[in-house]
């Protein structure tokens, strides 16, 4: 797993964080103002990458939140069998199983080329190339 930390007052829109353990691409971040003797604090909904499930966390502006490190990679198909796709990557050449999504069953073939994310271990089919 790769990751890094870092405040929650500094992640943006369309950036990624790690809530309750699942990776999560930021929709919106709210914050308020400080109270009298309080500090500012975030409010952040985020989808997640792997499974569209919604988060929502509230916390100080100032406390640490982690960051998925998302590596993006390329791969040949080999083969397809029903909704799994034996690909091989084009830069170490490892072949693996890889579950084809909803949205791109029928469009995987043979020999075409897809892009594939790593998000905390996890190799996800992301598109075609």
């Amino acid at each position: 797993m790769t990751i890094k930390t870092t405040d929650i007052g500094s992640i943006k829109v369309g950036g990624y964080i790690i809530i309750d353990g699942v990776a999560c691409r930021v929709v919106s971040v709210q914050t308020s103002k400080t109270g009298k003797h309080g500090h500012a604090k975030a409010r952040i909904e985020a989808i997640g990458l792997i499974n569209d499930d919604k988060k929502v966390i509230v916390k100080p502006s100032h406390d640490k939140a982690e960051v998925p490190i998302v590596e993006k990679k390329s791969a040949q198909v080999l083969s397809v069998n029903n909704d799994v796709a034996n690909v091989m990557d084009t830069e170490t050449f490892e072949t693996f199983d890889i579950k084809i999504p909803e949205e791109l069953k029928g469009k995987v073939q043979e020999n075409s080329n897809v892009v594939f994310w790593i998000i905390l271990g996890i190799k996800v089919l992301k598109q075609m190339k």
